[in-house]
């Protein structure tokens, strides 16, 4: 269980994951777990292998699965792990941008 952070109820989508203590700028969050996969599904991280160009799908189990969507987040995902782009106050959602929909 990660101290830093909580899930409860979120004004944007569902379940949402919020800092628990003061999260600093450049902060690590969290790392995002679950096993590989080839499907999408509601809770899956997908990774751009920049060498390879291929995308990596992670089904989340841990508390990160609940990061949602905002097109100014205050966090971001680099590979697997979470940091904090801005001092996140506790009590406030941590959002990251999920990027373009190529849906």
């Amino acid at each position: 269980m990660n101290k830093l952070i909580f899930v409860t109820r979120s004004p944007i989508h569902g379940r949402g994951l919020f800092a628990a203590t003061l999260l600093e700028p450049g902060q690590l969050i969290g790392v995002y777990e679950g096993p590989e996969v080839t499907e999408d599904g509601t809770h899956v991280l997908w990774i751009q292998d920049d060498e390879s160009n291929s995308w990596t799908g992670y089904n989340g189990k841990n508390e990160l699965r609940f990061l949602n969507h905002s097109d100014t987040p205050n966090a971001e995902m680099d590979g697997l792990n979470c940091y904090a782009l801005d001092a996140i106050e506790p009590g406030v959602e941590i959002t990251i941008d999920y990027g373009p929909d190529e849906s």
